[in-house]
């Protein structure tokens, strides 16, 4: 390539070029709204300034443990605040983030742990019992420091040779991090829900969550000062971004250990909430609650949701109630959310069906997001246009991973031909907004989680009396989908579905054990392939 006169002497330095990263978000905030509050949690109120110094502790802190660049920390906690100062402190340290899934088992966790070479391990007292458990099979042996929150009042015990206040009392608060010496750098590490096998580690970089977190803010319309509700679980996506993009606009975090309904309204109720995230297991929990826990409240609130779609009882229900529900998609490799079903005021006036048609569709890209497409999965040519042709649903862009961790051939699989492979199947409308059809790896999605039917069959496989087993997904009103198992029993066996959802609860988290068994003779087609379309028309029936 010929230089013109643009590339001469025009060169990068520190005055004209800066890696990306969300971390200054904080330092801004809390440089030009010290006062204001960032974070509610139970009678806690943590402004700005405070929330700044506190991650600049635990940066210090980790540093003076020899953490450093490239190094794993691990978290097992809620929606608290230390998860919130882990979001900074931690890559602030120039470690990565690994946030675990509290609701998965011991042995996933172990493997997590080792697979990350995790060198500090800060953990919640409500799960101890499943981390102690994780620690004793585990290779790796971190630092463990226990998260005491005073919110909490249940069984567990401190695991740990330190408790997080105390470590964060050794830190500097006036600490001076450093930028990240690239924004390729990695900032976090995300496990998928192993669809086969072992879950795979997808690493985010600084670039990718500055623009993912940048995203957000434009695509959910957020205003100075939101005052942002965590019913999203914090470990899923990094909160889909949302830790870092409500320092964007000083916003306030309002932190919530448990989604219940009470706890939720009195959010809204008191402190004012603008936004909030879910699953359609949040709607239906808001929905469905006693009268005794619901309150009024004067704002209207966004609602962001992802997963299935909602039902359109679910979606009038919630106009309703005074929440805009707008309906996102995304992956765990796309940092959460990077599509986004962008509403046009020209159809809010559509017939309840025909409105609630609209917003069952995933949509378009977000403004941070290069490509989406539906192709064809082997030539790579999109598809038309006609709301009918399925296609793979593919990405490209800067919020696209970094790529899965000590993993080369997968990575290299999910990123041939120049475009992300999501895996789902789709259909492209002629207004260019997507569709999800089908999830090629029979992925489930209940209450935000994804679960693998594959995992869920291995477990019904290894009970004595199972000769064959496939797992659909049955919609829900209240999960969305929830796994629905059918079984054929061996000659002259017998089960009740009750035994076989105990067997599958002593193997498996609980969220991905079957609800519903069903004996039959599975259909098959001519070779012995079973034909699970068939299943998800007979799941839908049970």
């Amino acid at each position: 390539m010929t230089a013109s006169a643009y590339d001469l002497d025009l060169d990068r330095n520190p005055a004209n070029f800066q890696p990306l990263t969300p971390l200054t978000f904080l330092e801004r905030a809390a440089s030009v709204f010290p006062e204001r509050t960032a974070i509610i949690h139970g009678s806690l109120r943590r402004n700005y300034r405070d929330f700044y110094a506190r991650a600049r502790r635990l940066a210090s802190a980790l540093a003076a443990h020899g953490v450093g660049r490239g190094d794993t920390v691990s978290v097992m906690l809620s929606n608290t605040p230390a998860m919130l100062e882990c979001h900074y402190g931690v890559p602030m340290a120039g470690a990565v983030l690994n946030t675990l899934n509290t609701r998965l088992d011991a042995a996933i966790i172990a493997f997590t742990l080792d697979h990350a070479e995790t060198k500090v391990l800060i953990t919640d007292r409500e799960f101890s019992k499943t981390v102690r458990e994780a620690l004793a099979l585990a290779r790796t042996k971190p630092l463990v420091i226990d998260y005491d929150d005073p919110e909490y009042d249940g069984p567990g015990e401190l695991l740990g040779s330190a408790d997080y206040e105390t470590f964060l009392a050794g830190g500097d608060p006036e600490h001076a991090w450093q930028m990240p010496g690239d924004e390729w750098d990695a900032i976090s590490l995300n496990y998928t829900s192993g669809t086969t096998g072992d879950p795979k580690g997808v690493v985010y970089h600084h670039r990718g969550a500055y623009l993912l977190a940048m995203g957000n803010v434009v695509t959910c319309g957020m205003g100075k000062h939101p005052v942002y509700l965590w019913t999203l679980p914090m470990f899923h996506c990094n909160g889909w971004c949302f830790p870092w993009s409500i320092s964007v606009v000083a916003g306030t975090h309002v932190c919530l250990r448990q989604v219940r309904a009470g706890a939720m309204y009195a959010a809204l109720a008191e402190h004012g909430v603008t936004h909030l995230c879910g699953a359609p297991i949040v709607m239906a929990t808001l929905l469905n609650s006693p009268d005794a826990d619901k309150r009024d409240f004067p704002q209207k609130v966004s609602f962001f949701t992802a997963a299935a779609p909602p039902p359109e009882a679910v979606l009038a229900a919630m106009k309703d109630a005074g929440f805009d529900v707008t309906h996102l998609y995304g992956l765990t490799e796309t940092y959460g959310p990077a599509v986004v079903n962008d509403w046009n005021s020209a159809w809010d006036d559509l017939p309840m069906g025909d409105y609630a048609t609209k917003k069952a569709r995933q949509g378009v890209r977000y403004l941070v997001l290069e490509a989406l497409d539906v192709r064809d999965p082997e030539t790579l040519a999109p598809v038309p246009a006609d709301g009918e042709t399925l296609g793979e649903v593919m990405f490209r862009g800067n919020v696209v991973m970094k790529g899965y961790l000590k993993n080369k051939a997968a990575t290299d699989t999910a990123f041939a031909g120049g475009w992300f492979h999501s895996g789902d199947l789709g259909v492209k409308h002629p207004d260019g907004y997507i569709q999800l059809k089908d999830r090629s790896k029979d992925i489930i999605i209940s209450g935000g989680e994804n679960i693998s039917s594959i995992e869920v069959e291995d477990a019904l496989y290894k009970h004595p009396a199972v000769q064959a087993a496939a797992v659909v997904a049955k919609p829900d009103e209240k999960w969305g989908e929830t796994p629905c198992a059918f079984v054929e029993l061996k000659p002259g066996a017998e089960a009740t579905p009750e035994e076989l959802i105990a067997f599958c609860r002593s193997r498996l988290a609980a969220f991905k054990c079957p609800r519903y068994v069903v004996f039959t003779e599975l259909p098959k087609t001519s070779t012995g392939k079973i034909q699970k379309f068939r299943l998800r028309e007979m799941a839908r029936e049970v």
